[in-house]
């Protein structure tokens, strides 16, 4: 199997597979290869799983030659991030204090891709715990960026992105507690969806149980829509796991836009973005008019910038999971993240459930906005691709590990659907990403909107090859 199938999408994989012009072990095979063979130069995995993966290629390739049932991801490859469970498999979340970790149970995203026929080939890459939005950390080292090597991939989804960039799957699970699907396809030019809180569940427990998402990351929004159909649904060991049905993601793929009302926000009300991130996030926004939707500039969404509610929540979340670590082996913690958790064990509990009731304020102010909305579009970042090995961009150095990102942690905090689609590209040649926030469960508006601005885009356009050295 040459080169030219490394990025196909899922969905022309799996009517090659079905009309047996590929085969699910060639298929995975070359996946496990090209991992491998990427290893030494973008790092995007923890652990490969040949064997598991080949075995369940081969079951999913008996199933072809037998005209047998396929499932709706038959045969296709596929990635779980480290900070979701695989059973039989290391569990390290990225973290040393956690090598040796083993998952009993597969997540229930896992769980049912397998069981739609997709081929898990190995667990990516991720920052500690999640807790910064770049791609390197003391347990696996530094993952790169697969269109300029000197540049990270974004996190804390770091391995998924890079791979999915790579060509090595057409598509990847990633979690997002503060725009950890988001901030990476913003990145890396990739589709990305983190669907409404619960949608699709999440277990076992989240170190940031209120804030955590699982979801789909792709080089395009059909391949999204097609793993989130296989993973979103209610599933009784999430107890924030919606319950009703889920949208028909792949029909909003085909659907038209016209008639959305959208609002366009550059800064959210608070944020410091580069303006030439703004200028590209701002005619992307502005080809929504030539889709037949309203847009509308509004400047500020939020009257103050929301980060002080999610810090105090997200870190203090993973600070509690690991408190023996901080005050018994500290060295075995990324310093910067080891400093962030333990300011937010500091907190006094009146100012932490103090925050509590301003995040229902904060939910309950965005529900009436969108009243008048039915999507609000922003940058996804305020720069675009960030060196490796650097944690926050210099000219925002004031922020911490996660805010200065600006524009994600909000929709962590509500709960509401939002993706990034790629918007265009800085005077270097790297991607910038364009936000899409959607009302409550407003996830098919979200896709609908996503995948028209990809059809208004040259065939392709954001997806640049991959070469190995």
């Amino acid at each position: 199997m040459s080169a030219e199938f490394d990025y196909l999408s899922a969905f022309e994989l799996r009517r090659l597979i079905a009309r047996r012009e590929i085969s699910p072990v060639e298929l995975t095979r070359r996946a496990l290869d090209k991992a491998e063979r990427t290893q030494a130069t973008l790092n995007c995995f923890f652990v490969l799983l040949p064997e598991a993966a080949m075995a369940a290629a081969k079951a999913a390739e008996d199933a072809v030659m037998k005209d047998g049932t396929l499932g709706l991801l038959h045969g296709i490859p596929f990635s779980a991030k480290d900070l979701i469970a695989v059973g039989g498999v290391r569990y390290a979340s990225g973290s040393r204090a956690m090598a040796d970790n083993v998952a009993t149970v597969d997540a229930p995203s896992v769980e049912r891709a397998k069981k739609a026929g997709a081929i898990l080939i190995g667990k990516t890459t991720t920052s500690e715990f999640g807790a910064k939005p770049v791609g390197d950390n003391l347990l696996t080292g530094v993952t790169r960026h697969p269109w300029d090597q000197s540049k990270t991939p974004g996190g804390s989804s770091a391995g998924a992105a890079a791979s999915v960039a790579a060509g090595i799957t057409p598509f990847a699970l990633g979690t997002d507690g503060g725009g950890s699907i988001r901030i990476p396809c913003s990145f890396t030019g990739l589709a990305g969806l983190k669907g409404h809180f619960g949608r699709v569940p999440v277990w076992p427990t989240s170190a940031t149980p209120t804030l955590a998402h699982v979801g789909p990351m792709a080089r395009n929004f059909e391949d999204v829509a097609l793993l989130f159909t296989a993973v979103a649904g209610y599933d009784e060991r999430d107890p924030f796991s919606v319950a009703g049905p889920v949208p028909d993601v792949l029909s909003a793929c085909k659907a038209s836009p016209a008639g959305l009302r959208i609002a366009w926000s550059p800064t959210l009300g608070y944020a410091r973005p580069d303006p030439k991130v703004v200028a590209v996030c701002e005619a992307a926004a502005m080809r929504f008019e030539e889709l037949g939707c309203q847009v509308e500039r509004v400047d500020e969404v939020f009257s103050s910038d929301p980060a002080d509610l999610w810090i105090a929540e997200f870190y203090a979340g993973i600070g509690t999971r690991l408190r023996q670590v901080i005050e018994n082996d500290r060295d075995l913690l990324d310093p910067a993240v080891a400093e962030v958790l333990t300011a937010a064990l500091g907190q006094e509990m009146r100012d932490y459930y103090a925050k509590v009731f301003e995040r229902y304020a904060l939910r309950d102010k965005v529900r009436t906005f969108f009243e008048s909305f039915d999507l609000l579009l922003s940058p996804v970042l305020p720069v675009s691709a960030l060196e490796a090995q650097q944690d926050i961009p210099q000219h925002l150095a004031d922020r911490n590990l996660v805010s200065w990102v600006f524009y994600t942690y909000p929709f962590n905090l509500t709960g509401q659907p939002a993706a990034s689609v790629c918007a265009g590209f800085d005077e270097a040649g790297m991607p910038i990403g364009l936000q899409v926030v959607g009302r409550a469960l407003g996830e098919y508006d979200v896709v609908r909107a996503a995948a028209a601005f990809e059809r208004t885009c040259a065939p392709h356009y954001n997806i640049r090859k991959f070469t190995e050295a």
